[in-house]
């Protein structure tokens, strides 16, 4: 049985909108996530993903606020999710060129994301519903 790959991701929350990314090819809209480095918490794995991925700073909620799985390239990843509460927005940050971030009221963040496990979890943190498939 093949070792299911450890990531950490954010849902970005400010002034009652969510921050969402490009994909790094630019075809689905998604949080910030990534692995979770050897030394590193999920939590550190998650602030360090919001930088890199969408220049943001802020505070982890310290819990999760739920996990999924997902399937890529032939192996299992298991995501845990954090809440961030963004206090910092930057203009520049490492993969700026790379993609796009918007903010987008609750509904059409849950609406663009494509993953069901992510949509459940943006859902359930902003408190609205999941659209029928």
């Amino acid at each position: 049985m093949a070792q299911v790959l450890r990531q950490a991701a954010v849902v970005p929350l400010a002034d009652g909108q969510v921050g969402l990314v490009t994909s790094s090819s630019g075809r689905r809209w998604v949080v910030p996530k990534g692995m979770i480095d050897p030394g590193h918490s999920p939590g550190e794995a998650a602030l360090i993903e919001a930088w890199e991925e969408a220049g943001l700073v802020g505070v982890l909620d310290p819990e999760p606020a739920g996990s999924y799985l997902y399937e890529k390239y032939g192996r299992t990843h298991h995501v845990l999710v954090y809440v961030l509460r963004v206090t910092e927005e930057a203009i520049d940050w490492p993969e700026r060129d790379v993609r796009k971030r918007q903010w987008m009221d609750p509904a059409e963040a849950v609406e663009r994301v494509e993953e069901p496990g992510l949509k459940e979890i943006i859902a359930a943190v902003c408190q609205v519903g999941v659209p029928a498939a």
